[in-house]
């Protein structure tokens, strides 16, 4: 890990959203050290944005980011942060495709799944949130993972 990566990690530990603008300007100074078009600088950017609940300001940075390429990690990371910010904006529709696309994997685990059941329940499909939720829930049962699927690919939607 590099002497940025460390001290970005650093960064969000100490991350506060108590007062915006220091915040703002304790990551300038961090992202300052980048390329204007470094993709990891930019989605930290978007990070710390989507933190303060400037999720609108976060939104075309995440896309700019993903555009130039990301690491596996971050880029995983950028499409969940992307999504919930979508969601939180009321753009559920296009939250729900790209969520509907991520795979559980090592950095995310089921966070998809997790976005994705509250995008589809803020789009009006309670029934389908449950199901996702469940299914992912699923996984991570001992016992009665059989069962709880079975039930929840009985659940509808109520017209």
């Amino acid at each position: 890990m590099s002497n940025w990566e460390e001290r970005i990690t650093g960064f969000w530990l100490e991350a506060s959203d108590a007062d915006a603008e220091a915040t703002l300007g304790s990551l300038h100074l961090l992202i300052a050290e980048r390329d204007g078009d470094d993709p990891a600088a930019i989605y930290e950017w978007a990070s710390v944005h989507d933190f303060l609940g400037r999720e609108a300001e976060a939104i075309p940075l995440y896309r700019r980011a993903l555009d130039l390429g990301l690491d596996p990690v971050r880029r995983s990371q950028a499409l969940i942060q992307l999504a919930s910010s979508l969601r939180n904006v009321g753009e559920t529709t296009e939250a729900i495709r790209i969520l509907e696309g991520i795979r559980p994997d090592a950095t995310v685990g089921a966070s998809g799944e997790a976005f994705l059941a509250l995008s589809l329940f803020d789009a009006g499909r309670p029934g389908d949130a449950l199901r996702v939720a469940l299914k992912a829930l699923g996984k991570t049962l001992p016992v009665y993972r059989g069962v709880v699927d079975q039930y929840a690919d009985a659940i509808v939607d109520p017209k």
